[in-house]
């Protein structure tokens, strides 16, 4: 069994306080035998005030939060996925995870590639890419605690086909580090998260947002780890932040490939062209 810690955040405005939570919330993990810790989107910065959040929107080797966590990666020799924006080089905001190892090393980067640009019958709507540039790289974090951890970022679960491509990268585990809605949560968000488990025959790991934010919005929880069954191994529920711990046994992925192997079976659908 490999002991993985969830941080369901209700993150503000303030990154070093955001940081200083998951700090202390790496020690309680390590201190529980975790030998990971996974973290929301914008675990360090959640401020849809673009103008506000501008001054903390930095390089990632410029901001001081992320050293924060850095440090305590190393401290508590734990891994750590990180939810940030982050400045590129061209200036352009980037929706970023960075997975640090137990050495506190950036191991891999991610920036999410499909924008949350939605209006919904609840009267919100968001455009993500007025501010962010889309990620264009499928990206995996090797030899991590759960193995090749495939990465991803909230809105991205509804795009199959990036999901498609971490299964041919035979990913053990994907993170779905999330900030959702709770019309869309209440709607989808359980359906989806284990759908994409079954389809990569993977464990699913998807550390969320939760409750009332101090920009003004409001996010709907219920964290979970699903196993490549599509079993539900933890739910962290809608009622608060805090720290949740799964206890998850990697043999169960060679057990459901071996069972039902559509991993191995699948095969290119061709593409009919519809004048």
């Amino acid at each position: 069994m490999t002991r993985i810690a969830l941080l369901q955040m209700t993150s503000g405005i303030d990154p070093l306080a955001n940081a200083q939570a998951i700090a202390s919330a790496a020690e309680r993990a390590a201190g529980e035998g975790a030998a990971m810790l996974f973290t929301p989107e914008m675990a360090l910065l959640l401020d849809r005030d673009r103008t506000r959040a501008a001054d903390h929107v930095l390089p990632e080797g410029d901001n001081p939060a992320v050293a924060v966590v850095a440090k305590a990666a190393s401290r508590h020799d734990l891994w750590i996925t990180l939810g940030l924006p982050a400045m590129r080089e061209d200036g352009r905001w980037v929706n970023r995870t960075l997975v640090f190892d137990k050495t506190g090393d950036v191991a891999a980067r991610y920036d999410k590639i499909h924008m949350f640009d939605v209006a919904l019958a609840s009267g919100e709507s968001w455009r993500e890419s007025a501010a962010y540039a889309p990620g264009n790289d499928v990206v995996t974090a090797e030899a991590t605690p759960v193995g090749r951890l495939g990465l991803t970022t909230c809105y991205d679960i509804r795009f199959p086909a990036l999901f498609e491509e971490l299964g041919r990268k035979s990913c053990d585990a994907i993170a779905i580090p999330a900030a959702f809605t709770v019309p869309t949560g209440t709607a989808h968000w359980h359906l989806l998260q284990r759908a994409r488990a079954v389809e990569a025959s993977a464990f699913v790991i998807a550390a969320a947002q939760v409750g009332h934010h101090a920009d003004g919005r409001t996010t709907y929880g219920h964290s979970l780890v699903v196993d490549p069954w599509g079993e539900v191994l933890l739910d962290m529920g809608a009622d608060n932040a805090g720290l949740g711990l799964c206890d998850v046994d990697l043999d169960r992925i060679a057990e459901t490939r071996a069972q039902l192997p559509s991993l191995a079976n699948r095969r290119v659908i061709p593409r009919s062209d519809v004048s």
